[in-house]
Parts: C-alpha cells; sequence; structure tokens
C-alpha cells in the first residue's frame, strides 16, 4: 500500500478548513497500516486528539449488536424466520396504521407477524420515536410511561412495552430505518439471560481486548469522551454533550441496540478487522465466517432498495444490520461488491472488506456531521492505497 501520505494531508485539510478534530484508521490481514490524528478533542484547552480518546459510536454500536446477535443465531437460539412473538409475546396481535386519502387513519391487523429477520433488516415498521408519525409519537409516549414509572430500565422492558406500538406498515413490506436493533439488543438479553452490554463485554470486547469500549463509564473515563461540536458560525463551534449520554452513567440499565457504545479508533479496529478476517483475531473465535458473508448479504427487494438508497448510500442494499455494496459503479466507490459497514450520527464511520481482509474506521463527533463530505472522500482516497 502506498500514497498514504495523500490520505494524510486530507486529513489534515479536514481540520484546517474548521472541522475540529478527527481521526483514521486502517488495517489488513490483522496488521494496522495507519493511523492518524488530526486536530483537537477540545477546542477550549486545545488538546490534541490522540488514541486514548472516546467517540461516542452511536449508530456504528448496531455493527457490534447485529454481531452479537447472529453470535446466538450460530448458537441455535433463534431462527431468523421466527416471529418475534415467540420471544416477546407482546407482538403476537400487532396493528398497522393505516391513512385514507384524507389523511386520517384507522387500525388494522397486520398481514403477518413480525419476524425476527424483521428487526435485523429493519423491516420491522417501527422508527425512532423522534418522528411525527402515528407509530413514533406512541413509541415516545411509551418511554416517558416507562421513565416516569421506572426511572431506569433494561432493554428487555422497553422492546416488550413497545410490543402495543401500531406500526408503520405490514412487517416485511418496506424498510423503516428505526428501532430494529433495539429489539435485537432485547433478543440478546432474553435468550442470553445477561444483559445486553454483559454479553457483549463477554463474548466480543473481551475476547479482542476492546478495554476502551463500554456502554457506561468507569474508572473516571468520562473526561476523554470527546464534546459533540455544533457550528455556530463564524468558523465557531460550541460544544455539547451527546443525545444519549445519559445512558453513559454507571447506574443506567438501557443497553440500546441502535446506539448507546463509545470507543476508540485503536478498539473499533480490532473490531473490524475481527469481521474483515473471517470472524477471529488473536486466535480468538468469535464469529463464523459464513455467518458475517449471510449478515452482509441483500435482504431487501426492489421496493425496500426505494425506501434504502440515497445519494450516501448509493450503490447499497441491507443484510442483516448493514449496509452492503451491491455495484461499486452505482456507488462510485473503489471498493469489492460485499463490503459493507454504518455510520454514527456525529460522524463515525466503518467500511469492511473480507474480500481484502481491509477495514477502516474514521471518526470525528458534530452535529450535523456532513458524512456525505467527510466519508465519502475519506472511503475512496483509502481503497486508492490499495495494491
Amino acid at each position: 500500500m502506498s500514497k498514504y501520505q495523500d490520505i494524510t494531508k486530507l486529513l489534515d485539510g479536514f481540520v484546517e478548513n474548521g472541522l475540529p478534530g478527527c481521526a483514521l484508521s486502517f488495517a489488513r490481514d490483522g496488521e494496522v497500516l495507519y493511523e492518524h490524528y488530526a486536530g483537537c478533542d477540545n477546542l477550549e484547552t486545545g488538546h490534541k486528539l490522540d488514541e486514548n480518546t472516546l467517540f461516542r459510536m452511536m449508530s456504528m454500536t448496531k455493527v457490534v449488536v447485529v454481531t452479537a446477535g447472529m453470535m446466538l443465531y450460530e448458537r441455535g437460539k433463534f431462527l431468523l424466520n421466527d416471529p418475534l412473538y415467540k420471544y416477546f409475546p407482546e407482538y403476537e396481535n400487532t396493528q398497522v396504521v393505516e391513512y385514507d386519502a384524507n389523511g386520517n387513519y384507522t387500525l388494522r391487523p397486520a398481514k403477518s407477524p413480525i419476524l425476527v429477520k424483521d428487526a435485523f433488516r429493519m423491516s420491522c415498521g417501527m422508527p425512532y420515536e423522534y418522528g411525527e408519525s402515528v407509530t413514533a409519537r406512541e413509541m415516545f409516549r411509551i418511554k416517558r410511561e416507562l421513565e416516569q414509572k421506572y426511572g431506569t430500565y433494561d432493554i428487555e422492558t422497553e422492546v416488550a412495552a413497545m410490543g402495543q406500538v401500531p406500526i408503520a406498515f405490514d412487517p416485511g413490506t418496506h424498510w423503516l430505518y428505526g428501532y430494529g436493533h433495539d429489539i435485537v439488543s432485547g433478543l440478546i438479553a432474553r435468550l442470553s439471560g445477561m444483559p445486553t452490554s454483559e454479553f457483549i463485554k463477554n463474548e466480543i470486547l473481551d475476547p479482542l481486548g476492546m478495554k476502551d469500549t463500554s456502554y457506561r463509564f468507569h474508572d473516571g473515563n468520562e473526561k476523554r469522551l470527546i464534546p459533540v461540536y455544533h457550528p455556530i458560525g463564524d468558523g465557531k463551534w460550541d460544544a455539547q454533550k451527546g443525545l444519549l449520554d445519559k445512558y453513559h452513567a454507571e447506574d443506567a440499565k438501557l443497553d440500546n441496540g441502535g446506539a448507546g457504545l463509545y470507543s476508540t479508533i485503536r478498539d473499533y479496529t480490532k473490531f473490524a478487522q475481527m469481521l474483515a478476517n473471517g470472524g477471529s483475531a488473536n486466535g480468538e473465535h468469535i464469529i463464523g465466517r459464513k455467518t458475517i458473508d449471510l449478515m452482509r448479504q441483500n435482504q431487501l427487494n426492489k421496493t425496500q432498495l426505494k425506501d434504502f438508497q440515497n445519494f450516501y448510500l448509493a450503490g447499497y442494499g441491507y443484510g442483516l444490520g448493514v449496509r452492503t455494496l451491491l455495484s461499486p459503479a452505482e456507488g462510485n466507490f473503489n471498493a469489492s461488491f460485499g463490503e459493507f459497514g454504518w455510520t454514527g450520527a456525529y460522524g463515525t464511520y466503518t467500511s469492511i472488506d473480507p474480500s481484502e481482509k481491509f477495514s477502516l474506521v474514521y471518526m470525528h463527533q458534530t452535529d450535523p456531521n456532513n458524512e456525505e463530505y467527510y466519508h465519502l472522500r475519506v472511503r475512496n482516497a483509502v481503497y486508492g492505497c490499495i495494491n
């Protein structure tokens, strides 16, 4: 591999043009080939980003959670075509929101049950609770009621409560970004008999030596978490906490499946390399190579692909919790068919390419994250280094 100086110039240029800071690592066949930190993790103090800086993974948590879920699949704990109500009975009589021409809605029984794979592939009809749809408003109401009743509560409690929510469409008919991977987290907790955070720690983080990755703060490491920077004009930034930071507290219980982990560049690189190299690393077998291949197999039909694809995701389909590259030409991306990964709301990004045993991990923490500008440039430049 070559042209690393061009990557360094690109990252340093991001900072020179106003980004507070960013970091990048890429590796191949178990060897880290490049690691670079540009800018600051604290603009007020001027402290530079380094290998100890903690970043909120936000939705890059999903890749870890679905990997954990598929480890239980390998152990015979569930089938992908099982109805979800087999494990959460609250989903047995799911209702669907149906609108008429005037925008009025009624509820009707779903034509088929939500399947476990609908949770993995985001076809269960449940968004996040922040929108204005009937489903989102009901999810918001339930979360507030749970907080009022319990204060802190676990993911099994929340997933069970969400079973009463009317969903946006019949299961499996469309793709909708949202709550599916939180359901996966609930399944992990229920089928493993331990909190999702504990299962992930025992089965993924500890075996890979990912000591700086967790749901909860510990040993004073909250001081290492970078702020989320919001632009306020004239090239200035306002440092704020993250949307889900309260769940990092030591006494929090909610192990969200869609977000919630924090990590470092080096830690997440260990995880991404494990997946790129067939599910094993440092003599530790984490997950089967063929299971990874199933995860990165497109699960969406033509209708669902229309729901999924946009400029940022051009050329991609969606597998069991990860985007998967179907057309390098349509994606304008010099990677391999079947390259997979995901991104995070504050600017994190991973690309995993088993055919090359290659992975990259990029991180910054801004809102908005301007992912179309940064991620697409980084991925193209990094893959340009592969000989």
